[in-house]
């Protein structure tokens, strides 16, 4: 059991740290709603809530937010369900070859976008998926599906052995185990994988700039054209920030308890 002045540290150490993370968040958000230009903070009478209003509609977010909408969804379903088969083979029902497969696999996640965004972008040309949504979504499902896999195969290693073993003898298959008995299991970190997912691919801007433009750019891409028209108007900058950033901000506030025993699971194994 720690004691009391253990636990009076912890207590210091997380106050520190939550007053380092919420002063930046909290000026960030005064600037957005000031009525000055330069985003000085000012009373809360004064607070210009129509600073969101002006963001959303000369950033054109109505379309970009649908963009990205549209593309996060479909990449975080094609990664969840990706991720549980590969994991589940690896992780389960241990495939042939998977000491070559499974270092390969991980390659994927070694690799950065910039050494491959060249050959990527003609190869795509080519096809004609440049400036697509496909396109984009199949790249997105490319660059996550490694760690999807590898997450969702520690996960599935995590659990108890005996319990695959005698679900086989009752007579189970293999997609019956992952269906009925693993995904429920493993839970906590599958909403894991789903925020990481959405985090990421709501927040990519390099590929979207690269191979989305006109009316197909996403929401970063438009925030970065507003801010270069408004660069010099600070408030309307922080405004159109939180906009585009208050989708993973709600999110993270629904699953912030799944996602920590998400990142939790699998630190006790049978």
């Amino acid at each position: 059991m720690t004691s009391r002045a253990e636990r009076a540290l912890n207590y210091v150490v997380l106050t520190v740290m939550a007053v380092l993370v919420l002063v930046p968040i909290g000026s960030f958000l005064l600037a957005a709603l000031s009525p000055e230009r330069s985003g000085s903070p000012v009373p809360f009478s004064q607070f210009a809530w129509g600073n969101f209003a002006t963001a959303w509609r000369d950033a054109g977010f109505a379309r970009a937010m649908t963009v990205s909408v549209v593309i996060a969804v479909c990449v975080v379903v094609g990664q969840v369900v990706l991720a549980l088969l590969g994991g589940f083979a690896f992780g389960v029902l241990g495939v042939a070859g998977e000491r070559v497969l499974f270092p390969i696999v991980l390659l994927g996640m070694m690799i950065s976008t910039e050494a491959i965004i060249v050959p990527l972008y003609y190869q795509f040309r080519t096809m004609g998926l440049t400036n697509s949504l496909p396109g984009i979504i199949l790249i997105n499902l490319g660059m996550g599906v490694p760690f999807g896999i590898f997450w969702m195969r520690a996960a599935f290693r995590a659990l108890p052995k005996s319990t695959f073993e005698s679900a086989e003898l009752d007579g189970a298959n293999a997609v019956q185990m992952l269906r009925f008995l693993a995904t429920p299991m493993v839970r906590p970190a599958i909403h894991t994988l789903i925020l990481l997912s959405f985090m990421w691919t709501w927040n990519d801007y390099f590929l979207s700039l690269v191979f989305l433009h006109g009316q197909n750019q996403t929401a970063t891409v438009a925030l970065g054209v507003f801010q270069g028209k408004y660069v010099t108007q600070i408030n309307l900058m922080a405004a159109g920030g939180i906009v585009v950033a208050a989708p993973v901000l709600a999110l993270y506030v629904v699953f912030q308890r799944k996602f920590i025993s998400g990142m939790l699971a699998g630190a006790i194994k049978e």
